[in-house]
């Protein structure tokens, strides 16, 4: 057993591109958002390559089709009206689990060990989008990307949920498929864990010591089979 996980009291997880592929309803809302503001649409892996830093960078990023140019304010304004309006009544019409996310959330609830979701999603869209697809229940804690003064990469997400469930931060996971993840978790000392399967290129996340995860994994399960020997051990 890897011995950075041994003291862990909980555990978060980033929302769309770590427990469920949300990127055909976001790319649905882009789509709808630029045909209303007659604009030519983007491919989806396009705006699954814009995804990660809230709904609000989103817009900017496709009505630019660039990561780091903002758009007009007065079109910034229109189009982030515009997706909300779509991508509310939309949240998961494709939108699915990724295989295996309920089945780790539930081993890992098994070990009485609480989790929490840290996203920069707007919150009332996290938790509606986790109620829709039957994984809420799951959470002792959804923070949003608007729930604080500031998101990730900040540490503070990761410092008030720990404080919000009464433990060390540096005893909780951070699971996620970014570097937004992997650099907060960094910055409060807790275990950084990556996911294969999301959204991020965790070989090359792997390539700089600052975005270098702790752990990676394929699958949720991964977690729990780390954690029940601790669990184990805890009982002895």
């Amino acid at each position: 057993m890897n011995a950075a996980i041994e003291h862990v009291q909980a555990v978060a997880f980033d929302l769309d591109g770590t427990l469920c592929d949300s990127v055909p309803d976001l790319a649905a809302a882009a789509e709808a958002m630029l045909e209303q503001l007659g604009m030519k649409p983007l491919p989806a892996k396009v705006v699954e390559s814009y995804v990660g830093d809230g709904i609000g960078k989103l817009v900017h990023r496709v009505l630019t089709n660039d990561r780091d140019r903002e758009a007009d304010s007065e079109l910034w304004e229109k189009g982030f009206v515009s997706y909300m309006k779509y991508y509310r009544d939309h949240l998961s019409v494709f939108t699915r689990p990724y295989p295996e996310t309920e089945a780790g959330l539930a081993l890992l609830k098994s070990l009485g060990i609480p989790l929490a979701v840290i996203t920069n999603k707007n919150e009332i869209l996290a938790v509606e989008l986790l109620k829709q697809l039957g994984l809420a229940d799951y959470f002792s804690l959804i923070l949003g990307g608007d729930s604080l003064p500031e998101k990730k990469p900040s540490p503070l997400p990761l410092r008030h949920a720990a404080e919000v469930l009464g433990i060390d931060v540096a005893n909780m996971v951070m699971v996620g498929d970014s570097r937004n993840d992997i650099i907060a978790a960094k910055a409060v000392g807790c275990l950084s864990v990556g996911v294969t399967f999301g959204y991020g290129d965790m070989t090359l996340l792997s390539q700089d010591d600052a975005t270098r995860p702790d752990w990676i994994i394929g699958s949720l399960p991964e977690i729990y089979e780390n954690l029940q020997p601790q669990k184990n051990k805890d009982e002895e």
